[in-house]
C-alpha cells in the first residue's frame, strides 16, 4: 500500500493540504477544463437526478455538478471534516447535503441516487474495488456512476515517485473494477492539464450504468458496520507520521515539474486554444514564486557574505 494510501494517513496529508489545497496545488493538477470535460461522461443534464459527490473535499467538483445540478439534489460525502469545512463555505455549494462518511462503506441506503460521481479520491482508497461496488449498491438502477482519477504514469522516474506517494491504478484496473462491480455500458474519455505533454495519459473519466434489472447489490459491505477505530500505539503514530512527511514530500515533487510546464506553455502558442479555456498560474501561485525565488536569493546572499 502506498504511503498516503490510507484512511488515517489520507486523513492528516489533508489536515494540511485543505489550508492551501484550492489556491496553490489544485489547480495545477485538475483544471476546469478537465473537470468539465470529464463531468460530461456524467449525463448531469437529465431534470430531477439526485446525485452523490464522493469524496468532494473543497467541493472543485462539487462546483461544476452544480451548473446542471440544483445544489439542494446534491449530497457530498468526504472524510475530512477539514476539506468540507472548504466546500460548505462556498455560496455556489449552499443547499448541499453534508457528510462525513467512508467511501468504502458510505452513510447512504441502497439505490438512492441516479448519479454517482467521485473525482481525485480513489487514489487514497486503501480496497477500490470495495469502493466501487459501494458505487453500484447506491446508485438506483438504470442510473450512473462515474469514477475520475489518475492513471499510472507512462516515464518511471514519474511512476516510482506517484506510487511511493499514493495508488495510480493501471487503465486496466479501472475497467475491471467496474465490471466486477456489475456496471454495463462502460464509457471512458481522458483528461490532462495543459502543461503534460508526451503520449502518456493522465487521467481517465470512466463511467458505467447499473442495469434495470439489478437485484440485491453488495449487502454485505453495509452489513460488515462501521469499522473499528485503529488502534495508535506510540508505535503506530511514529509510523503514520513517517508516512504522511515522506508521502507529502514525494507528492510535492510533482510541483516544480507543473510550474516548470505552465512556465513553458505560458510562452508557448496557444492560438488553437479557446482564450477561456486556457490555462495559467493564478496570483496565488505566482506570488508564491515570487516569495520563494526572494527567499532563495536572499539565502544565498548570506551564504556568501
Amino acid at each position: 500500500m502506498r504511503l498516503v494510501q490510507h484512511k488515517k494517513e489520507a486523513y492528516w496529508f489533508y489536515r494540511f493540504l485543505s489550508i492551501f489545497y484550492d489556491k496553490f496545488v489544485n489547480p495545477l493538477f485538475w483544471t476546469v477544463p478537465m473537470r468539465d470535460k470529464s463531468l460530461e461522461m456524467g449525463q448531469l443534464e437529465e431534470k430531477g437526478i439526485s446525485v452523490v459527490d464522493v469524496g468532494s473535499g473543497t467541493g472543485f467538483n462539487t462546483e461544476g455538478i452544480v451548473k446542471k445540478v440544483p445544489p439542494q439534489q446534491v449530497t457530498c460525502v468526504d472524510q475530512s471534516p477539514h476539506q468540507m469545512s472548504k466546500a460548505k463555505a462556498k455560496p455556489e455549494l449552499q443547499g448541499c447535503t453534508f457528510l462525513e462518511g467512508d467511501a468504502e462503506n458510505l452513510p447512504l441506503p441502497s439505490n438512492s441516487f441516479d448519479r454517482y460521481v467521485s473525482a481525485g479520491s480513489i487514489e487514497y482508497w486503501p480496497d477500490p474495488a470495495r469502493g466501487i461496488r459501494e458505487a453500484y449498491r447506491v446508485v438506483k438502477p438504470g442510473g450512473l456512476a462515474l469514477m475520475i482519477g489518475p492513471l499510472e504514469p507512462a516515464n518511471p522516474i514519474g511512476r516510482f515517485i506517484a506510487e511511493l506517494w499514493m495508488l495510480f491504478p493501471k487503465e486496466e484496473e479501472y475497467w475491471q473494477w467496474f465490471r466486477d462491480a456489475g456496471f454495463e455500458d462502460l464509457q471512458a474519455c481522458y483528461v490532462k492539464p495543459q502543461w503534460v505533454d508526451g503520449k502518456g495519459k493522465y487521467g481517465i473519466a470512466l463511467a458505467g450504468r447499473k442495469p434495470l434489472t439489478a437485484g440485491p447489490v453488495a449487502e454485505e459491505v453495509r452489513q460488515a458496520g462501521p469499522e473499528e477505530p485503529e488502534s495508535m500505539s506510540i508505535g503506530r503514530r511514529f509510523l503514520l507520521a513517517l508516512r504522511v512527511i515522506i508521502g507529502s514530500l514525494a507528492g510535492f515533487l510533482f510541483i516544480p515539474a507543473a510550474l516548470i510546464g505552465y512556465a513553458r506553455i505560458t510562452f508557448s502558442d496557444q492560438s488553437h486554444i479557446p482564450k477561456d479555456q486556457r490555462e495559467r498560474l493564478n496570483h496565488h501561485q505566482i506570488t508564491a514564486i515570487l516569495v520563494i525565488i526572494t527567499i532563495v536569493v536572499l539565502l544565498f546572499a548570506l551564504l556568501n557574505q
